[in-house]
């Protein structure tokens, strides 16, 4: 089994069900299945894609988006999902990496085209715009292809400590083994409708706002209006949506506003940053529905724990393991540790990636005896129920997104004067986090903050800019010379920045 072939199954059960609503437009499975092969047959006769080809997908939320996905799948090529937040030397960065021939977008996002090419010559942009109706691409149609479920299916890229992003290797059978996991422990039927609001490109929306559905045989409900979360609401509901997965800032501004009319949703899920305590009591008092909180990473494909839509769930824990996944807490020296003991959370089962691209020495420092180290450091009760305390990584989490300092501080080094850089996360009512860098100038040297941010604007996410650029003499150290980021939070930022980052 594979994806490809796992869409097609569920397709011919159901033909003429609406697999997609956007807006007023509404996407059959047979008419979602015909679009995907006509793009994967463009992919192989005009483009010469071929099986194991990694294949750049980097495209804003819309049908496409999901066209492309199966598309790509139905050529037996790698999905590359592109963050469509990145400028285009992080976009070159992935192409680069992955070796990726072809980029499938659209006139919006390849209007950075020739930045691109310029970085990676002999690149190949299939624009959406550009896409065959199905039945305009003449010729055979393509057979399902023979792909194991041992073959990579998606390569996905996720913000490294180093500075670099790293590429997780996810199999067909990684992210089939996730999809039926997510439809046990969310007791997911073919009458649910998941509404997607979240980045289409972030491995936990793949998981459960494409394949969950589709595979199952539910529909996807792909908001098109998100300015405002109300706005987003009214359209979900205008479709009946059952399932949200959203982030704790969009539960928090539910809370905090009027909704008028019923709230449609049978439960709700939070993951990509911790959930407080209180915001969960507020909004489960105001709906009176679930509102279930979960954790995962990309290198899980992502989903690893939920707290159970039945029985007892525990404010503040990220849950219990979902079905068929093992989760433990081990020491450094991988020694099991009994509940109540922290130490770092591991992961073993059939959702764990096969690695890193090309990079066995990180792919190494992240499995231990077939267990996965997140990174996170947490314990687990008395009842089985785990919490995260901390987390070892040097990692922010803006608006539900990784953000690594390393990557900033890497970045601000290169501007000339800078003689050290550090970045911190403060926290933010509407974001969860936001960066805060430190810098102190070489000798004689006299830096603008102003400067720096307008340094750093083209070549990071908007997301990634820091919210403002602290200018200290030096920066402050322990006895061996290491950067004390405590010290660093603990400083006064509450000052107006010289110019604001936007984010």
């Amino acid at each position: 089994m594979n994806l490809a072939r796992a869409f097609a199954d569920s397709t011919a059960k159901r033909p003429e069900k609406v697999a997609l609503f956007w807006d007023e437009t509404q996407f059959t499975y047979a008419s979602l299945h015909s679009h995907s092969l006509a793009v994967a047959k463009v992919l192989v006769d005009r483009l010469s894609v071929r099986p194991g080809d990694r294949v750049g997908l980097w495209l804003k939320n819309r049908p496409e988006f999901v066209m492309a996905y199966f598309g790509i799948l139905n050529t037996g090529a790698v999905v590359v999902p592109i963050n469509n937040f990145l400028k285009p030397a992080e976009v070159s960065y992935i192409l680069q990496d992955a070796g990726i021939e072809i980029l499938v977008t659209d006139d919006e996002l390849g209007a950075h085209a020739a930045a691109l090419i310029e970085a990676k010559p002999g690149l190949k942009l299939f624009r959406v715009e550009e896409f065959p109706a199905p039945g305009d691409s003449p010729g055979s149609a393509l057979p399902l292809p023979d792909r194991l479920e041992t073959d990579l299916a998606v390569l996905i890229y996720t913000s490294g400590t180093t500075g670099r992003p790293k590429g997780a290797m996810l199999s067909h059978g990684n992210l089939l083994h996730n999809v039926n996991s997510c439809r046990i422990v969310l007791e997911t039927i073919e009458d649910d409708r998941i509404a997607v609001l979240l980045p289409l490109f972030h491995s936990y929306m793949m998981t459960v706002g494409i394949l969950l559905p589709l595979l199952v045989g539910g529909s996807i409900v792909l908001v098109k209006s998100l300015s405002h979360p109300h706005h987003a609401l009214r359209e979900i509901c205008a479709r009946q949506g059952t399932i949200l997965p959203a982030i704790p800032q969009f539960y928090r501004a539910l809370v905090s506003a009027p909704f008028p009319g019923k709230f449609p949703f049978r439960l709700c899920v939070s993951g990509a940053a911790p959930l407080p305590v209180q915001l969960l009591r507020d909004f489960e008092a105001k709906f009176q529905i679930p509102l279930i909180e979960g954790y995962g990473l990309s290198e899980a494909s992502p989903v690893v724990t939920k707290n159970p839509l039945r029985g007892v769930r525990k404010a503040g824990s990220i849950g219990l393991p979902i079905a068929n996944v093992e989760v433990s807490v081990q020491d450094d020296a991988g020694r099991m540790l009994a509940a109540g003991e922290v130490g770092e959370i591991c992961v073993r089962g059939g959702n764990v990636m096969q690695g890193y691209w090309n990079n066995p020495e990180e792919s190494a420092n992240v499995m231990r005896a077939g267990w996965l180290l997140t990174g996170d450091i947490g314990y687990r009760d008395a009842d089985g129920y785990y919490f995260i305390t901390d987390r070892k990584k040097d990692m922010l989490l803006v608006n539900g997104i990784n953000v690594y300092p390393r990557e900033i501080e890497e970045m601000l080094h290169h501007f000339p004067g800078v003689k050290e850089a550090a970045v911190v996360g403060i926290p933010d009512p509407r974001k969860g986090e936001q960066p805060i860098a430190y810098v102190a100038p070489g000798d004689g040297v006299s830096l603008d903050e102003k400067a720096l941010l307008q340094f750093l604007r083209p070549k990071l996410a908007d997301y990634k800019l820091p919210r403002r650029v602290v200018i200290l003499p030096a920066l402050p150290r322990n006895a061996t010379g290491k950067v004390l980021k405590t010290a660093l939070r603990e400083l006064p930022t509450s000052q107006p920045p010289a110019t604001r980052a936007r984010a």
